[in-house]
């Protein structure tokens, strides 16, 4: 809880912003849906909806005081002025609930690909090791074993701060968080006290909001800038990097901290050697600093060695003997809708991925094609209203490695299905491809076609439980259509 004119004085306002009426603060709120009494509300102009708007409704509500860029036309209430209410919530949020995250081992991870699985990996490890965690990300947010939902990968910075504090009182010893390129550019996690970087990798995404790959390289190095110039031997920070990932150096120069790297195909001080793929998992040799052993694990594929290699080097640099780090990723039950196989009595497999971008889903299907005794179906599509340029791409890449493709609906947002469809279709050179607009039925005549030792890949949707058509959202389930395909597929055959 603060007073008004504390919060004034902190954001720099001059003495013309201070209030005879000082109201108390205890909270702060960006949906006016939301504000109970007490709170402050602040406007931001969004790229679909403007706070500005809705200050009547905030007000109903119980909001006590305006944080605003624009002139509000009202005067029975203060109203704090600001050039940028983006950025200034993000100072405000960490004065309001007193810092959190310096008082949190705070892990970032960021990169094109791998994010949620390297977040999910580190839980896995720490609570291997009897740490109390937290995560939040593009699946959900999680504080010890409580579950909340969140809107997106990285939340706007009075949630994520409300959300630090609240670990902080539960005495939480790490949190991982994955910290998308739009969080990073719309100062979402300004202010946050990082004790480590993760990166993955960089390939095509997001073009429709950062229009260029250098735009988008430059918003994924601002969280190893973040890292700061300050050195604490009691908690030290590290930038953890790729070393075989095409823009190493640029991360690498994006920080005055220790760098540590991991790879598969360059020296690295976390490495993995003689790695073996099959269809059931995967095994390596760890090659460390000081020590070296092997590791085999239920997840399959050269990308989750990657993964694996990243969230060793971030748990062992935390404390975690490599001894529990094994044991953990010997019994890890991977992540949901990443290389998922839908389980059931059938002779041929069915895998969900969250594979959406041409990277993404080149990694999956060269790890499919690498143990497939059969042919290989793809059901994919693309999002609207997002980077139509991957569009192509993706189908490309569809037709390389799969023997049939359905394309189909993603999430079509405001766009229109047969035209996104029409897009992908630019990058199809043969005809070993369908159309199915509808994904449900897509899922079942993938299915349908699939016959013994086959690998039917539902990709694009991953975890996602529905479908947004239009502003709506639909229930849908990748995993549960494909059963349902699968019950359908053996009924018929009986």
């Amino acid at each position: 809880m603060k007073n008004l004119n504390d919060i004034a004085k902190y954001l720099l306002l001059t003495n013309k912003s201070l209030f005879k009426q000082n109201p108390k603060i205890t909270g702060l709120q960006v949906d006016s849906r939301k504000v109970k009494p007490g709170d402050l509300f602040i406007c931001i102009s969004g790229y679909t909806v403007d706070g500005h708007d809705f200050v009547d409704q905030a007000i109903e509500n119980g909001a006590v005081a305006i944080l605003a860029e624009k002139d509000i036309n009202r005067d029975d209430l203060p109203i704090l002025y600001v050039k940028d209410t983006n950025q200034a919530l993000s100072f405000l949020a960490n004065y309001f609930y007193d810092f959190p995250s310096n008082k949190l081992h705070l892990i970032g991870v960021t990169g094109t690909n791998g994010k949620t699985s390297i977040t999910y990996l580190l839980d896995e490890i720490f609570r291997f090791n009897q740490d109390k965690t937290a995560l939040i990300g593009t699946i959900q947010m999680k504080i010890a074993d409580q579950v909340y939902p969140i809107a997106n990968t990285t939340p706007e910075a009075s949630f994520l701060q409300k959300s630090f504090k609240q670990m902080v009182d539960q005495e939480i010893d790490h949190c991982m968080m994955e910290v998308s390129s739009h969080a990073l550019e719309l100062g979402r996690v300004n202010g946050c006290d990082f004790d480590m970087a993760i990166y993955t990798n960089l390939s095509q995404d997001h073009l429709d909001f950062h229009q260029t790959m250098d735009d988008y390289l430059k918003a994924k190095t601002r969280l190893f800038h973040q890292l700061g110039n300050k050195y604490d031997s009691k908690q030290p920070k590290y930038a953890i990097i790729n070393r075989d990932d095409v823009y190493y150096s640029h991360f690498e120069q994006a920080t005055s901290q220790r760098v540590v790297t991991y790879g598969i195909n360059h020296e690295a001080d976390f490495l993995a050697k003689n790695i073996k793929l099959t269809a059931n998992g995967t095994s390596f040799i760890l090659q460390t600093m000081d020590d070296q052993l092997e590791i085999t694990t239920p997840l399959i594929g050269k990308f989750n060695v990657y993964n694996m290699l990243a969230a060793i080097a971030a748990a062992n640099l935390s404390g975690v003997p490599l001894t529990n780090i094994k044991s953990a990723l010997e019994q890890s039950k991977g992540v949901r809708g990443r290389f998922e196989a839908v389980k059931g009595t059938h002779d041929f497999g069915v895998i969900i991925d969250f594979a959406h971008t041409p990277d993404s889903l080149e990694n999956v299907l060269t790890t499919i094609r690498s143990f497939a005794q059969g042919k290989v179906y793809l059901v994919v599509g693309c999002g609207g209203d997002r980077d139509r340029s991957k569009r192509p791409l993706m189908a490309e890449i569809g037709e390389k490695y799969a023997d049939c493709t359905i394309l189909t609906s993603d999430n079509p947002r405001s766009e229109d299905p047969l035209a996104i469809i029409a897009d992908m279709e630019e990058g199809m050179t043969t005809d070993r491809y369908f159309i199915e607009v509808n994904r449900a039925k897509a899922i079942h005549q993938a299915i349908q076609l699939a016959n013994k030792n086959d690998i039917v890949l539902i990709a694009g949707k991953g975890h996602e439980t529905t479908q947004i058509i239009g502003n709506e959202k639909f229930p849908f389930d990748d995993y549960q259509v494909a059963q349902q395909a699968i019950d359908n597929k053996t009924c018929s055959e009986t």
